[in-house]
């Protein structure tokens, strides 16, 4: 596969805490999207921890996704939460500790190969590779559906 880029704008007006601003992608996925500081959730707007959730959630499920093919398996579905914990240190806030919460169905797996695949996954994730952050993980997988 060739190298790709990505990317997203976000216009920002007034301070960190009493600003406010609009995240667009060209996908148009988000478009003009609220965006905030992070810390009032009363507020309908997406914020930076929230987005790079939802970015290692994605990225961890098409991981995972791939290490189950590689490893001859098909899943039907993974389902992933990433949360990602903020806390104001002395070098200002920073992203400590992200858990990623997966539970999968994947048809004749053994539980020794999906946990195999699940850490392959945790490690080889382009986002988990990016950060800087303590990331912890609980992988189980489903035989209900």
């Amino acid at each position: 596969m060739r190298p790709y880029a990505r990317k997203a704008s976000v216009l920002w007006l007034g301070t960190r805490q009493r600003g406010k601003g609009a995240i667009t992608t060209p996908s148009a996925v988000l478009t003009m999207a609220p965006y905030g500081a992070g810390g009032d959730h009363k507020r309908r707007e997406t914020n930076p921890p929230e987005l790079i959730a939802a970015a290692h959630a994605g990225s961890f499920s098409l991981t995972l996704a791939n290490e189950l093919g590689e490893a001859g398996y098909r899943p039907s579905q993974i389902e992933t939460t990433a949360t990602v914990m903020m806390e104001n240190n002395a070098a200002g806030w920073t992203m400590t500790q992200i858990h990623l919460d997966v539970v999968a169905a994947v048809p004749r797996v053994a539980e020794c190969d999906f946990v195999d695949a699940a850490l392959k996954a945790k490690a080889n994730c382009p986002v988990s590779r990016a950060l800087n952050a303590n990331i912890s993980m609980r992988a189980r997988l489903s035989r209900d559906i």
